[in-house]
């Protein structure tokens, strides 16, 4: 069967966030899915089922299945071109590969809830003071002054790990772009993902309530890094990215 490697947000090879792409030829096994995951190692792999209706979608990082994940579908959808309906387990979700390059995406909004909770031992740092705390449906959320607090943030990975779902979004108003962020996700085997487009599900409505526009650019400034347009619509977020194919070829299991 086929599988590729697709580079995710970004307009260039070797940013962004690469994730796997296996194109099934028929039902698998989700211990077979998982252990492909572990061998590909990235920090997710997309699993395909082209079928008449909507396409079957699933998501494995290196340790577990999630139930949404924005840089993989992206990666799916520029693996499988044109606009395409995936069945996945967050319901049915709409992506557009644009002629542009640029593929768009259609999730559910995440809107964080505040929280007040001290987040201070997993921050590891008492110079970073967070302006907000919150959870969306599977992160702590943390918003910080500036830019450079969000870059210099080294959170305690263990501590993290034993807090709630052990994910973390930490982010703070942009410069060059309108916000900044990071992710964080030790509790599903990630340590730190270069680019996380399902977090922008609550980066889109935390930020346009504050910013006062629906429409934005977020920049996630990890090693790799990558760009993210997010646009709200009600109850839906339209998220939008580039992606490059770097590796195609056979599966031989």
């Amino acid at each position: 069967m086929r599988f590729y490697v697709v580079d995710a947000f970004t307009g260039e090879a070797f940013a962004g966030n690469p994730a796997g792409v296996v194109v099934l030829e028929g039902p698998a096994e989700a211990g077979w899915m998982q252990r492909v995951a572990a061998e590909i190692g990235l920090s997710e792999t997309a699993f395909v089922e082209e079928k008449p209706g909507a396409t079957g979608l699933r998501w494995f990082t290196p340790a577990t299945e999630v139930d949404l994940c924005g840089h993989a579908t992206i990666a799916a959808t520029q693996v499988l071109g044109g606009t395409q309906t995936f069945e996945t387990r967050s319901g049915l979700l709409r992506c557009t590969k644009h002629d542009d390059g640029w593929i768009e995406m259609d999730f559910p909004v995440d809107e964080p809830r505040e929280t007040h909770e001290d987040v201070s031992r997993v921050l590891a740092d008492d110079d970073l003071k967070p302006l907000y705390v919150g959870r969306a449906k599977e992160n702590l959320f943390v918003e910080l002054e500036t830019p450079e607090l969000v870059a210099r943030a080294a959170p305690d990975l263990v501590r993290l790990k034993d807090t709630w779902t052990g994910r973390m979004v930490i982010t703070a108003q942009g410069g060059d772009t309108d916000f900044v962020s990071r992710f964080f996700g030790p509790g599903v085997g990630v340590d730190e993902d270069p680019v996380t487009g399902s977090a922008h599900c609550a980066l889109a409505p935390h930020w346009a309530a504050k910013l006062g526009r629906k429409q934005l650019q977020g920049h996630q400034i990890s090693q790799r890094g990558g760009v993210v347009r997010t646009e709200l619509d009600n109850d839906r977020v339209r998220i939008s990215g580039q992606a490059v194919t770097v590796v195609s070829g056979e599966l031989h299991v």
